[in-house]
């Protein structure tokens, strides 16, 4: 991957880096030893003397993670240089952990990577439930990586999900507002409680059908199953979400939690060009497509 930029000024190359092309610290420290800046295609050092019309270029790599490469089914929604954005299927794992190496969506990406020789590296930007299906969104770069965590802390990765879910929400649309804490007992389930995290989900109602309701739902904080959670506050769970009260699924001829991570909007974090990515996938309620929330 290569970044770069066309002077507007004059400065010492070290400026044009931390400035223009927005690298760390860490990253141009490091990069000046491995001699990945170009002016004007040649390398230089960071106090070289950049002029106006320079181009001034970074070349990034990095190495392949560290886990194993499994050939796997990968829908591709996006691809480029910087970015690869991937239909996850349900019950599938998104990344590895210190006890389970294999059978996770990184592992196919890895092995999507090797196939066709890239230097990438494999750093999940938004992350989903091993029975949450959509759109999941990967750096190619850290850097990349690092750009999108400040896109996302600054409330600009706008993500959109459909659920179906038992029952209807008490009003038509409406914002719920209730922090989520960690159960005691060394769950890793959460709950509503005053001593939890703010927490925030706006929703809106789409469509209903035999005592089941299509929900649009808008996350503007990130906690740990706050969708669930506050599907499940509003007296109305997630189909399939069985541990959050939303069982019902099986007698209803539904299979699995429907929840989708159907749309996201964002900036590129390198181009600023305004994407939107979306799920070829939605939960299982009748005619989900003719409801989705076009405009919102």
């Amino acid at each position: 991957m290569i970044l770069r930029c066309v002077a507007a000024r004059s400065g010492p190359l070290r400026s044009f880096l931390r400035g223009e092309l927005a690298l760390s610290s860490t990253l141009v420290k490091g990069g000046k030893a491995a001699g990945i800046f170009r002016v004007n295609g040649v390398p230089a050092l960071l106090n070289w003397p950049v002029a106006p019309g320079d181009v001034v270029e970074a070349v990034l790599t990095e190495p392949p993670a560290s886990l194993p490469p499994e050939p796997g089914p990968l829908e591709i929604l996006y691809e480029d240089e910087a970015l690869l954005a991937v239909d996850k299927p349900p019950g599938l794992w998104v990344h590895p952990t210190a006890a389970r190496q294999e059978g996770t969506l990184a592992n196919r990406v890895a092995a999507y990577y090797a196939g066709r020789g890239l230097a990438c590296g494999i750093h999940v930007a938004t992350r989903l439930d091993r029975d949450t299906f959509g759109v999941v969104l990967l750096a190619k770069h850290g850097h990349v990586h690092s750009r999108l965590g400040a896109l996302q802390a600054a409330g600009r990765l706008e993500k959109t999900y459909l659920a179906a879910v038992l029952g209807a929400p008490p009003a038509e649309a409406g914002v719920v507002a209730l922090p989520i804490a960690r159960r005691g007992g060394g769950s890793l389930l959460r709950e509503v409680s005053p001593a939890g995290q703010a927490a925030e989900t706006a929703y809106r109602l789409l469509a209903q059908s035999g005592g089941v309701s299509l929900l649009a739902l808008t996350p503007r904080t990130g906690r740990t199953h706050q969708l669930r959670v506050h599907c499940a506050a509003l007296g109305c769970p997630i189909l399939g979400d069985r541990d959050y009260g939303g069982a019902a699924a099986g007698a209803l001829g539904l299979a699995g939690q429907q929840l989708c991570a159907w749309r996201l909007r964002l900036p590129h974090p390198l181009t600023g060009e305004r994407l939107e990515i979306r799920s070829r996938q939605g939960p299982q309620f009748p005619d989900w497509a003719k409801f989705l929330p076009e405009t919102s």
